[in-house]
């Protein structure tokens, strides 16, 4: 997994540059949806970050802990209020194994696409799979592929405009690659952000899912459960692990 664009600098900016995504309106669905897959067990998220989902979930009486692929984002969780209750391994979500058997695992906010092959994409779901206890669920927040909206031969797709901010995604079909391109201006200074991902089809997650021996469960447009159709740009699946098999050691 690619870990040296979420550097310190962009470790310490994360929170300010993400506000978004801590309104109250994007935040609260997000953290209820997983309170009611967790049930009365633990959780396990991966590439849990600066825990903008850990810590509120975490509040709400759900013991989380966390796996993330950069020091420096694990070094702000940890600083954090309320940090030092959600246990952070750092290390490839694809891969690293922790300890404990939890009722949820899960992955928000494209954070799969940070694994830039189909082989740690994979391995990521047999992760969860051997992580899960019988009948827990995995679940995964991820965009879909806008491919679509790209006119012949361009490649480049804008995904914000404004008088601070300009980012857009580029695309390579043959490779199922995009590049996220940030471009700011703030305090006077310009700086820029690139991020690579590997996107990746709902189809196949569900048979990563099946590779890894988890049945599909639901699949929603956003965590307010809105149905899922071929105009969503995103979506929120579950996948449960069957009562008979047992979580790995």
């Amino acid at each position: 997994m690619t870990t040296d664009v979420w550097d310190e600098r962009v470790a310490r900016d994360y929170d300010r540059a993400s506000a978004r995504l801590y309104a109250p309106e994007v935040l609260e669905p997000t953290v209820e949806f997983l309170r009611q897959q967790a049930g009365r067990g633990p959780a396990l998220e991966f590439a849990v970050g600066t825990g903008r989902v850990a810590l509120p979930l975490s509040a709400r009486g759900v013991p989380v802990s966390g796996i993330e692929g950069s020091p420096p984002m694990a070094r702000v969780l940890r600083a954090t209020p309320g940090g030092g209750d959600v246990p952070v391994t750092v290390g490839d979500m694809a891969t690293t194994r922790v300890p404990g058997v939890f009722s949820l695992v899960y992955l928000v906010y494209n954070g799969l696409t940070c694994l830039l092959t189909q082989d740690e994409q994979v391995a990521c779901f047999l992760n969860a799979a051997h992580r899960l206890a019988p009948g827990g669920h995995f679940v995964v927040e991820v965009f879909v592929p806008q491919l679509r909206r790209l006119p012949p031969g361009e490649t480049a797709r804008p995904f914000h405009i404004g008088e601070r901010h300009l980012g857009f995604d580029t695309y390579d079909p043959v490779d199922q690659r995009l590049v996220s391109h940030h471009y700011t201006v703030a305090d006077g200074r310009a700086s820029t952000f690139r991020s690579p991902h590997r996107y990746v089809w709902p189809a196949e997650l569900d048979l990563m899912a099946r590779l890894a021996g988890l049945d599909p469960s639901e699949r929603w447009a956003d965590w307010h459960r809105e149905p899922f159709t071929a105009s969503s740009p995103s979506h929120v699946s579950v996948w449960r692990k069957p009562s008979g098999r047992c979580a790995d050691s």
